[in-house]
């Protein structure tokens, strides 16, 4: 390797590890998707309570709590204990939650005997992946931005999301595989399994594969981010400025790596700065980036896609489900390979206006004769759109718009806001939807896509106006940014 040149390949590699943590992020929060109906059976033959469609809600969003538990904590792990330390305490936290969520008896209660003591647990074992997806979510981005040069750090971040997509399409096809010749359960009139004789295994053992599937992924992240280097800012953070210096020599080549180092240190003057030391602006754009990612409803798309599809009346909502994330894996490769070239806002902006376009046309045309192939390709639109602008880009901007001194605690807040709407969104969804003024009514239909359109509206005219474009600029640039519009 050439000093004065850098290695583009160790960059990538350690790119590459960190990015594995976005992979598991997608893949925990989508793995429900494929899993819940075999869950819910199974708990619906317990005998010591009713599991009714409220707990079975809750069960499925609880690993969002732990999500905002772990954003929450992110900032305090990644400032006291550093970013390559918390990953692999979220790593951790994956591969407990998948080994426990596919045997949450754990050794101590019966096997396959559902009682309220093991939803219990059950439930603690995806809290605590939620901890590790909340953790990884806002980690992951911030260590990929600060090892990356500023002239390539959107399209690495921006991989981040790819990975996450990518996880999510990779859960899909394990879910549809382990499901394989076995039926998901179909409920009668009264609330039992009508077809319990085809679904029997899926409700005894199929979701508890879908669930362990993840501890590969997880194990071999866990293992893996030990051998990537702590981030050069995180290092001089804590007085180790040569060996920021070697990493940087061998990401940028040895004159390069001096001038980094240098601005580095002339913006860390202290380890840490009050939150609101660049003024109420920053923070404020920081997390209304992360509240419009998730108030514009792309989450209770992809997390209730099987069942949209099986509404519109499509026959086999699981292949659906596979096309539609293939399409997102194609436009999150937009946004990777355009972010550097177009920037940031534009993205925002004309995914917006898609988004804009998908919401509307399934508000228009959803539950109406003969237009069910509309309906299914404005969610293409809507997804699609998502894909190459606030997918990726939010991220882009959330490791790379806060200053230094404040960028553990500032990232941290900007995720838990994010891990809180999605949440609100995920769960408010169902209600939504199934609204009805009069019997039978459509109302909730075009009510609920029509409310993601006009937010998707209120997105583009918020980065228009107030979002500043980072494209070019280098992380230390942000500090005198926000300093001249403080």
């Amino acid at each position: 390797m050439n000093n004065n040149q850098g290695s583009k390949t160790y960059l990538f590699s350690i790119v590459m590890v960190a990015v594995l943590g976005g992979l598991l992020f997608g893949y925990d929060t989508a793995v429900i998707s494929g899993a819940e109906k075999g869950l819910q059976a199974f708990f619906k033959g317990a005998k010591d309570f009713t599991y009714t469609d409220g707990i079975h809600g809750f069960t499925c969003a609880s690993a969002l709590i732990g999500c905002i538990i772990g954003s929450s904590l992110s900032g305090i792990f990644a400032s006291k204990f550093g970013r390559k330390r918390s990953l692999i305490f979220a790593g951790v936290c994956f591969f407990i939650s998948a080994w426990g969520s596919m045997t949450p008896e754990s050794y101590v209660l019966p096997y396959g005997e559902p009682t309220w003591n093991l939803l219990v647990v059950f439930n603690l074992y995806r809290v605590l992946g939620g901890i590790g997806v909340g953790m990884a979510s806002a980690i992951c981005p911030m260590y990929i931005g600060e090892v990356a040069p500023s002239n390539i750090r959107g399209m690495l971040v921006s991989w981040n999301q790819f990975a996450i997509i990518f996880g999510q399409l990779v859960v899909y096809f394990v879910n549809l595989v382990i499901l394989g010749s076995h039926a998901n359960p179909v409920y009668d009139a009264v609330g039992a399994v009508a077809n319990m004789a085809d679904a029997e295994w899926t409700i005894t053992t199929g979701w508890r594969y879908m669930f362990g599937s993840e501890c590969v992924p997880a194990g071999l992240f866990t293992i893996l981010i030990c051998f990537v280097p702590e981030t050069p800012r995180y290092l001089v953070m804590i007085g180790q400025d040569d060996k920021a210096l070697g990493i940087l020599t061998r990401i940028n080549g040895l004159d390069k790596a001096r001038e980094i180092l240098s601005d580095i240190k002339n913006t860390v003057t202290v380890k840490t700065e009050k939150l609101l030391s660049y003024g109420f602006m920053c923070i404020f754009v920081g997390i209304m980036l992360s509240v419009f990612q998730q108030a514009v409803g792309i989450n209770a798309v992809l997390y209730y896609a099987p069942r949209i599809f099986k509404d519109m009346g499509m026959d086999n909502e699981m292949v659906f489900t596979v096309v539609m994330g293939v399409i997102n894996i194609l436009f999150t490769l937009v946004a990777v390979f355009t972010v550097e070239k177009w920037g940031r806002k534009p993205l925002l902006i004309w995914g917006s206006i898609g988004m804009a376009i998908g919401a509307f046309g399934v508000a228009l045309t959803f539950g109406r004769e003969g237009m069910a192939f509309i309906t299914a390709a404005s969610i293409m639109v809507y997804s699609a759109s998502f894909m190459f602008s606030w997918g990726p880009i939010c991220w882009v901007l959330i490791a790379e718009i806060f200053p230094n001194t404040i960028r553990g605690k500032a990232v941290a807040i900007a995720v838990a806001f994010q891990w809180i709407f999605n949440w609100i969104v995920s769960s408010s969804f169902v209600p939504m939807f199934n609204m009805h003024l009069t019997a039978g009514d459509d109302f909730g239909h075009w009510f609920t896509y029509g409310l993601y359109g006009v937010i998707c509206v209120i997105a583009a005219i918020f980065v228009w106006r107030l979002v500043p474009e980072t494209k070019g600029k280098t992380l230390e640039d942000m500090s005198r940014l926000w300093k001249k519009d403080k």
